[in-house]
Formats: structure tokens, sequence, C-alpha cells
């Protein structure tokens, strides 16, 4: 084997080397994506009552998306999802560095592999000249090996830069691939994020309303309670008012009843003292029947103060009640006499004021 194609082959190698390692690590990259997936659904399992459009959603785009369920707290939940947002852009971003970096070592490995043949293919060509210029005296043979050589070399040219432009379509498939994975995991992601926030938006506004429902409810039995407590002061003022109402009529009628009773209690002494007096005159004066009237007193009070005036000069005084009034006499006497005797002294004290005395002919009303 000449240098020539030691050197080719070297370059091939070197080419080859570089795609096996550049895919070597584009798989190692998916392997840790497909890890870090997976310990997330080990940490964060899916519930087994997922929404259906979610699943519908998960079996269009071919593959199942790991929705992870919100904890309890919102901002924890928020937190936990910007974590793990940055950590799958750092992979991202990492794997793309790798890439590049391997796509850089293999571009600069294919243009020194480009760059030597080009040199080799050069130093043969100015040695063919040289020696075709040197001599013409080459055999047949020889010229014919040349000529053999030269189209060998072009056709391991022609396969080297196929098998690079071969190459270059891999890498550039393999890119795409792994930009149109990123892109779908971002968009994976970002449809994840939708979902969390509408998730969350529709939890706040289920507590908003909870909440203005259980205020609703606080409110309202605030009122009641309140209008409760007023109906029961108002039965309680009402009661109480009942209660003073009939207490002062108890109080009216007990006054009222005691009144009677000492009204009663004084008419009937009243009477008893009457009779007394009448039995009383009667046995002291006999069948006495003339009487002097003095008065004939509107009430009972005025004809208590003529009863008076009488008696504090001596005389025998009697009232009788009747229609108009309460007749007030002196006596009786046993002669009609004695009784106009009496009459004229009555009548010409002026102490007494009683100018109208008057003798009647008077019979007591058990004997009438």
């Amino acid at each position: 084997m000449s240098m020539n194609n030691k050197q080719r082959w070297m370059g091939g190698v070197v080419l080859l080397g570089g795609g096996v390692l550049l895919a070597a690590l584009l798989l190692k990259g998916n392997d840790e994506i497909g890890h870090d997936k997976t310990q997330t659904a080990i940490t964060h399992p899916i519930p087994k009552t997922e929404p259906k459009t979610q699943t519908a959603q998960s079996t269009q785009e071919g593959e199942m998306v790991s929705l992870q369920p919100l904890a309890v707290d919102v901002e924890t939940e928020k937190r936990l999802l910007e974590e793990q947002r940055r950590s799958r852009e750092k992979a991202v971003a990492e794997q793309e560095a790798r890439a590049a970096d391997f796509l850089k070592m293999q571009q600069e490995a294919e243009a020194a592999a480009a760059r030597k043949a080009a040199e080799e293919y050069a130093a043969i060509n100015a040695r063919r000249l040289a020696e075709q210029e040197s001599s013409d005296n080459i055999p047949p043979e020889l010229a014919e090996d040349d000529k053999a050589k030269t189209q060998r070399a072009t056709e391991e040219k022609n396969k080297l830069d196929e098998k690079k432009k071969v190459e270059q379509q891999k890498a550039d498939q393999q890119k795409s691939d792994t930009d149109k994975k990123l892109a779908e995991e971002k968009r994976k992601a970002e449809a994840e994020k939708k979902l969390a926030e509408e998730k969350r938006k529709a939890e706040a506004e289920k507590k908003a309303e909870e909440d203005k429902r259980k205020a609703d409810a606080d409110k309202k039995a605030l009122e009641e309670k309140r209008k409760a407590e007023a109906d029961k002061k108002v039965a309680e003022d009402k009661r109480k008012a009942e209660a003073e109402k009939k207490a002062a009529e108890e109080k009216r009628k007990t006054e009222a009843e005691k009144k009677s009773a000492d009204e009663k209690k004084r008419k009937a002494d009243a009477e008893k003292k009457a009779e007394a007096e009448k039995a009383r005159d009667l046995m002291e004066n006999g069948d006495k029947k003339w009487m002097v009237q003095v008065a004939l007193a509107a009430n009972q009070a005025n004809a208590d103060a003529v009863v008076s005036k009488l008696r504090a000069k001596g005389y025998k005084v009697t009232t009788s009640p009747t229609s108009k009034g309460i007749r007030i006499m002196v006596g009786p006497s046993k002669d009609r006499d004695v009784a106009d005797a009496a009459r004229k002294k009555i009548t010409s004290d002026e102490s007494l004021n009683m100018k109208s005395a008057w003798v009647i002919d008077w019979v007591p009303l058990d004997q009438r």
C-alpha cells in the first residue's frame, strides 16, 4: 500500500470515527433526557383520573405526556414547574453544546483531511508532470500504470467526497432531528405550563366562589341572628309591657277594691253609728216626733260641718239622706212649741248663721 493510499485511508477513518462519536453522544444525550423524564414520572406519578382531553391530546401526538399534578400550594407547584423547565433547558443547552463541539471537531477533521488530500493530489500531479517532463522514454505499461493510478485516485476521491456528503447529510439529519425534538420538548413544556396555569386559575376561581358563598352564608346567618334577636327583644319588651300593664291593672284593681272596701266599711260604720244614735235617742226621748230642720246639705262633708257646729252648741242633731241632699235636724221634741222655741233660738244665733230653720213633723224610718 502506497503512502497516498494510507493517508486517504486514515482520513476516512478519522471522518468515520468522528461521525460514530457524534452519533454516540447524541444517543447518550437522548438517553439522559429519557432518564430525566422517567425520574420525573416516577417522582410525580400521573393520577388515574386524568381528564379525557389530555389522553386524547397525548394519543394524537403519538406519545404520553407526563403531566404532574398540582401541589397543595400553588406557589410550590409554580416553583417545581420552573425548576423542571430550567433543568430541561439546561440539559438541552448542554446537548446542543456537545453537538456543536463535535460538529466543529468533525468539520475540522474533514477540513484537515481534505486539505491533506489536496496537498497529496498536488504533490502527485507535480511529481507526475516532473516525471513526464524529465523523460519521454516511459514505457507504455508504466504510463498505463500512472493512468490507472490517477483513475483510482479519482475514484477514491469521489468515494471519499460521497462518503463525506453522506456523513454531512447524516449529521444535518441528526441535528434536524435534535432541533425538532427540542422544539417538541419545548412545546410540551409550554403545554404543561399552560395546563397547570389553567388548573391553578380554575382552582383560584373555585376558591373565590367558595369564599363568596361562605361570606354570603355568614352574612345571611348573621342577618337571621340579628333579626331573631330583634324579634326576641320586641317580644321581651311586649311581654314586659304586658306584665307591667297587668301589674298596674292588678294594683289599680286592688286599690279600687281596697278603697271600695274602706268606703263600704266607713258607710257601714256610719250606718251603724246612725242606728245606734237613733236607738239611743229613741230610748232617751220616747215617742218625740217634732224636729227642727236647720239645713239641707249637698254632700256629707257639708252635712258633717253643720252637725259639728250644732253639737258644739249642745244641740242633739240627726241627719237623714233624701233624694235632694242630706237633711240636718235638731230634736226631736214632744211638743211643737218646744220645737219652735228651739227653732227661734237657732235662727237668732248669728254664729250658726241658720236663718231658714223650720219645724217639721218627723217620723223615724222604722216607724213609717
